[in-house]
């Protein structure tokens, strides 16, 4: 059935264009890694971050969400993360300033102007960080020597015009990632920032895998850490595609009504609500987040003793991101998902929930149940990101793909296919588990 699904994939003229739109963009980011910033000794930069995978720690994290592109330093070297913090910061003075908030409510246009702000704040953030990188590099091998053991120096002529040309190139790589995921989301398939993302992370599987697996033949780590560690990946990879296709459904009655001069019978059906409301948004959020000390910690000294705590201490890093990531669920879900309007818009088309009062009534049942549910999110995500970098510290196994990536990487791949499978369902094709097969949006048996 999968197979036959797939055939179909290609029957459809404009699924196939976007795909293919979406794989000659994806495949420019990626060339695109390879395309170092002047200035920079790139054996020496490999040098230092193959001593920081043995580590671990923050930076080994930036450069898989960069997709690689730190390690090369390569002028997507801040990735995408300054498109995620910006829109973070929107979101946030969009809840506390008024006419970003009247923006939100006025629909499509509205929303592209927040988008348009989002792109100015991505470029600021993008100097800022750019200039703290610049100044990280040519620190590399002069100041910290002495602290990490590293003894290379990375930028050979640390000039003023060695720093003008990181910020520029870095920033135009930065917005030109942004305006490949703007692409991808508008004339491809799926959503371009969240592929893009899961593109880098992808890509760096493979290269791990090997080095695994050298280490294991030369007994560096014991094959039953490795076998172990893998059986325990399958697992928490199911529990995240079980968990991402559950849904609370509510029971939703409407009642007969004339439309001019016919009558449509009753009808019960369900208003569906999915346990991770949220989806990926909150592990990425907090990883922003936690990011700004190592970059502001270039101006300001006192944010230094706290990047180093979190770089020296995963057990501090491990508990304010659980933190983090249970706050970004409930404030993300507060964002998108408003009780108020499901119950108006219920209400207006002759519904009601069995037993409630439609209006006010309802909208406290539909948020108490979403609350409920956030909360089960929220624990959730957080155990799926931490429970395998806990487990990959203990069995001293130096995997650097944590929850975090595993849950992008699904979660993305699902919604991805989900878009792939509405394509084939709109077009009276079957979907991929067959006409009585379930369907990728929820565990729903429909009817041949």
């Amino acid at each position: 059935m999968a197979l036959n699904a797939f055939a179909n994939v290609f029957r459809i003229a404009e699924l196939r264009s976007r795909l293919a739109y979406t794989l000659v963009l994806l495949a420019v980011y990626r060339i695109g890694i390879f395309i170092n910033t002047p200035g920079v000794d790139r054996a020496a930069m490999n040098a230092f971050m193959d001593a920081q995978k043995q580590s671990g720690g923050l930076v080994s994290l930036f450069n898989l969400f960069s997709g690689g592109a730190l390690e090369q330093m390569s002028i997507f070297g801040l990735g995408i993360m300054p498109y995620v913090s910006a829109s973070i910061i929107m979101q946030l003075l969009a809840v506390v300033v008024p006419s970003l908030e009247r923006l939100q409510k006025e629909g499509a246009g509205g929303r592209q102007k927040i988008n348009q702000y989002t792109r100015y704040g991505t470029i600021v953030l993008s100097i800022i960080q750019g200039i703290g990188i610049s100044r990280w590099l040519a620190s590399l091998g002069r100041t910290d020597g002495g602290q990490s053991g590293f003894n290379q120096i990375v930028v050979p002529d640390d000039s003023a015009w060695f720093t003008f040309m990181t910020v520029i190139s870095l920033t135009a790589g930065t917005a030109f990632i942004m305006w490949l995921g703007e692409r991808i989301t508008e004339r491809g398939i799926g959503n371009g920032i969240s592929l893009i993302i899961f593109a880098g992370i992808v890509a760096g599987v493979l290269p791990a895998g090997k080095t695994l697996m050298d280490m294991t033949a030369q007994g560096a780590i014991e094959s039953a850490a490795v076998v172990g560690l893998a059986f325990f990946m399958l697992f928490i990879i199911g529990v995240v595609v079980y968990v991402e296709r559950g849904m609370r459904r509510i029971p939703v009655q409407y009642a007969k009504r004339m439309a001019g001069r016919r009558m449509f019978a009753g009808q019960a059906t369900y208003f569906p609500m999915k346990v991770n409301t949220s989806g990926v948004i909150p592990p990425i959020f907090a990883g922003a987040l936690l990011s700004f000390p190592a970059t502001l910690g270039t101006w300001f000294p006192f944010l230094q003793t706290f990047r180093q705590a979190l770089e020296g201490n995963p057990w501090l890093y491990n508990g304010l991101f659980v933190l983090l990531v249970i706050f970004f669920a409930y404030f993300y879900t507060a964002l998108t998902f408003r009780p108020d309007d499901v119950a108006d818009n219920i209400k207006k088309q002759g519904g009601y929930i069995p037993g409630i009062r439609p209006g006010r009534q309802t909208a406290d049942f539909i948020e108490r149940v979403l609350n409920r549910i956030t909360f089960g999110g929220a624990i959730y995500l957080a155990t799926i990101c931490v429970i395998p970098t806990i487990l990959t510290t203990w069995l001293k196994v130096p995997f650097q793909f944590g929850g975090t990536a595993l849950l992008i990487v699904v979660g993305v791949a699902l919604d991805t296919v989900q878009q792939v499978e509405g394509h084939l369902i709109s077009r009276n094709y079957e979907g991929f588990a067959g006409p009585r097969g379930p369907r990728i949006r929820g565990r729903t048996r429909v009817a041949a």
